[in-house]
C-alpha cells in the first residue's frame, strides 16, 4: 500500500518558510535622526546632598549629536515669533538674548549657521526642545554621557582622559565659535561635550556648592533648586568642579556667550546606538 504524506510538498515549504520569518528578529529600532543612543549608566554627583544620597542611576536615552545651532535655532524662532530677539520676554530672557545675531531673523554677523546657538536663556532651550517633541537632558544624563571617551563608556580608563578635558576647559573662549561636530565623536557617537561651550540641563541648579547660594531666593529657586551639596565625592576632577560652580551660578533667565544646549528623548532599553 502506497503511503502519502499527510503535508503536500509545496504547503511544508511554505510552512519552513512562515516558521523561519516568525524566527526572524524583530527589525532593529532607529534612533530619530541626529540622536545617538547613550546607553545609561551611573551618575556619582560631585556633591552629595545633605541627607546622604549616593549614585544615581541614569537609564538609557537618546541626545543630540551635536549642540543646537544657530540654523536650527532661527527655524524654532520662525515659526515661534514670541521667542523671536525683539519679542522674547525679559522674564524669561534677559537682555542680550541672541545679542549675537544681526535681526530677529537673520543671524548674520558672527553667528555662522552651524555654529552652536548661544546667548539663550533655560526657558527658551526648554521652549525649543518642547517645540521638537524633546526635552532638555538632566545634569545626571549630560554627565554620563560626557563621560564616555572615544573607546569606553567611562573613560577615565583611557590615557590622558583628564588631561583633555582639562586642557578644553582652561583654553579661552575664541571670538568666533567653531561649528559643531568639529570634535572626535566619543563610544556614544556624541561630539563637542567638552570643549565647544557649556550646555544647559534640565535640572542645572539641582547641586549648588556654597551656603550663600543655597540661601539666595529669587523666582526660579522653587523650579530649579534641589538640596544644598554638603560634600564633595571627586577632589581631582577639575572640569566636574568647572561646570557644577558654572551651572551654580547661573538662572533660568540668563543669556551667556558660551551657553547653549542640546536636547534629549526617553529611549528604550535596548536599541541600536
Amino acid at each position: 500500500m502506497r503511503l502519502r504524506p499527510t503535508v503536500p510538498f509545496r504547503a511544508a515549504g511554505l510552512w519552513i518558510a512562515l516558521a523561519g520569518l516568525a524566527a526572524a528578529p524583530a527589525a532593529a529600532y532607529t534612533p530619530p535622526a541626529g540622536m545617538a543612543r547613550v546607553g545609561g549608566g551611573t551618575y556619582a554627583p560631585l556633591y552629595r546632598d545633605a541627607d546622604g544620597a549616593g549614585d544615581v542611576a541614569v537609564a538609557p536615552f537618546y541626545l543630540d549629536r551635536t549642540a543646537v545651532t544657530n540654523a536650527d535655532f532661527l527655524a524654532f524662532v520662525r515659526a515661534n515669533p514670541q521667542w523671536r530677539r525683539s519679542r522674547a520676554r525679559r522674564l524669561f530672557a534677559e537682555e542680550g538674548y541672541l545679542s549675537h545675531w544681526a535681526g530677529d531673523l537673520a543671524p548674520g554677523g558672527g553667528a555662522v549657521a552651524r555654529q552652536p546657538v548661544v546667548n539663550v536663556s533655560w526657558f527658551a532651550a526648554t521652549a525649543y526642545a518642547r517645540w521638537r517633541g524633546h526635552r532638555l537632558p538632566t545634569v545626571a544624563e549630560w554627565e554620563v554621557a560626557a563621560m564616555a571617551g572615544t573607546r569606553d563608556a567611562d573613560g577615565r580608563g583611557e590615557a590622558d582622559f583628564d588631561r583633555r578635558i582639562a586642557a578644553w576647559y582652561g583654553r579661552p573662549r575664541p571670538a568666533v565659535l567653531p561649528a559643531v561636530g568639529q570634535t572626535p565623536a566619543n563610544h556614544w557617537g556624541v561630539r563637542d561635550l567638552h570643549g565647544l561651550v557649556f550646555e544647559w540641563t534640565a535640572d542645572f541648579n539641582s547641586a549648588l556648592a556654597s551656603s550663600d547660594s543655597r540661601r539666595a531666593g529669587d523666582a526660579d529657586s522653587g523650579a530649579f533648586c534641589g538640596a544644598g551639596a554638603v560634600g564633595a565625592g571627586d577632589f581631582g576632577d577639575y572640569a566636574a568642579f568647572l561646570r557644577s560652580a558654572y551651572r551654580g551660578g547661573l538662572r533660568g533667565r540668563y543669556v551667556v556667550p558660551n551657553l547653549g544646549f542640546r536636547t534629549a528623548l526617553d529611549a528604550p532599553a535596548r536599541g541600536p546606538r
